[in-house]
């Protein structure tokens, strides 16, 4: 009888530790803080960049974060108020906003 009850918790036990874990699992994917220590302002020629990547301010990070690849695969964190870099914001919004399937 001992026994039984003995199992039945471990049982339970095992339950409560795989919801657990799955929930923690589930929240492993999201970054949940920002990605950029410190930023680049000087110029870098478009030619060397490969892929601009935009991340907005929200409850990850307060910043506004850009962050170019380059094409020999390095990825360096942008200063969002450089002029150039405001330039190259706005040509990817732009961008976004002039494409056929945005268009109402």
């Amino acid at each position: 009888m001992m026994g039984k009850v003995v199992a039945a918790g471990m049982a339970l036990l095992l339950i409560s530790v795989i919801g657990i874990e799955g929930m923690a699992l589930a929240r492993s994917g999201i970054e949940l803080r920002c990605q950029c220590i410190e930023t680049h302002s000087k110029f870098i020629h478009p030619k060397f960049i490969q892929n601009v990547n935009l991340t907005p301010s929200g409850p990850h990070c307060k910043n506004v974060e850009v962050i170019a690849t380059l094409k020999d695969g390095r990825e360096v964190c942008l200063d969002p108020t450089a002029p150039w870099v405001k330039l190259i914001i706005k040509a990817i919004l732009d961008k976004a906003n002039t494409r056929p399937d945005n268009l109402s």
